[in-house]
């Protein structure tokens, strides 16, 4: 058995353009979030916001639940 990672050893698979990627796109999407909530839009405007979260915390830990599944990482990029 192996012993446990620290938190800062922690699994990483999202590196590189990927993360800067994801960071961009956060952004943008939560700059599509507030326009369409303060138009009254609250599908669209909260489907935005949760996108822009999750592409945060991707970018932000760099890790990405989706990649691991599919055996990708980017952190060599």
């Amino acid at each position: 058995m192996s012993p446990p990672r620290p938190w800062s050893m922690a699994l990483k698979n999202v590196g590189g353009r990927d993360r800067t990627l994801r960071a961009i796109l956060a952004v943008a999407l939560a700059v599509v979030a507030i326009g369409a909530l303060r138009k009254g839009r609250r599908r669209r405007g909260t489907l935005a916001a949760i996108g822009a979260v999750g592409l945060a915390i991707n970018a932000v830990t760099c890790f990405c639940g989706l990649n691991a599944a599919l055996g990708i990482d980017t952190t060599e990029e």
